[in-house]
């Protein structure tokens, strides 16, 4: 049985780490090389840079930074923003991502996701989901444009269709739970992660270790991500291993 990973997620704005809340209201929380290398040292199953305005800036992602990131740190890195393509994919790829994530193209054009997984294989495609609770109901609906466009579809069926097509994992992130520290939305990834057979990975909302256990235990999730728990706590990776081993997790300890 694979191990639980832990997965520090970094976003990335004019070349800068930023975080914000429900996608919105970014500050500055510092250099990404610099904070990759410091997850890196603590013990980081994986690394998440995600360039949050490739999209709606029509460009591409920063290509630069994932190259002294990848020439730096040896752990798996996952990148994604702006990726509209094969050629995009591929470039990231060889400026050292391991996976490559997409979010609005692919959901704009799902062929992407077969293209890119025949070309370069199911583990080197991640699917990024944002969903948001819509106001007239109790479930959740896909979003796409960095949070600001609902297309009304289920979480779910999105992502049975997106691992029908060749995704090799889900990235699932709560945008109304985005940098608000109350938890992760356990419903949708449970009902996420229960409805398909490729891994999902957690996102948006962690404030305390206990968090993270919850979305193993309860949301059923193969991998937890988190950025405000690292980036306005005291809490590392070192500390969050621990408490996810100590909590029953089959983690992997540095």
């Amino acid at each position: 049985m694979l191990k639980v990973r832990l997965i520090p997620s970094l976003l990335l704005r004019n070349g800068r780490c930023v975080k914000g809340v429900r996608f919105k209201n970014h500050r500055d929380v510092g250099h990404p090389v610099t904070a990759a290398k410091v997850f890196e040292a603590q013990g980081a199953d994986e690394l998440l840079f995600l360039d949050i305005d490739a999209t709606s800036d029509r460009r591409e992602t920063l290509y630069e930074i994932v190259t002294r990131t990848a020439e730096q740190c040896f752990m798996p890195l996952t990148v994604g923003g702006g990726v509209r393509s094969v050629r995009d994919i591929r470039a990231l790829l060889r400026a050292g991502a391991d996976k490559v994530t997409m979010n609005t193209a692919a959901f704009e054009r799902p062929a992407l996701i077969k293209e890119g997984a025949e070309e370069f294989g199911v583990q080197c495609i991640v699917v990024s989901i944002d969903h948001m609770m819509k106001a007239d109901d109790r479930n959740d609906a896909v979003v796409t444009n960095n949070g600001t466009h609902d297309t009304k579809m289920s979480v779910v069926d999105w992502a049975l269709q997106a691992e029908e097509l060749g995704a090799g994992e889900i990235l699932l992130t709560s945008v109304d739970r985005d940098g608000q520290r109350n938890g992760y939305a356990i419903d949708t990834i449970r009902s996420v992660s229960d409805a398909v057979n490729i891994p999902v990975i957690a996102s948006g909302g962690v404030g305390k270790l206990s968090d993270l256990v919850v979305g193993v235990t309860e949301g059923h999730a193969s991998a937890v991500a988190a950025a405000s728990l690292f980036h306005f706590t005291d809490q590392s990776v070192i500390k969050a291993h621990s408490y996810m081993k100590q909590a029953g997790l089959d983690v992997r300890m540095s």
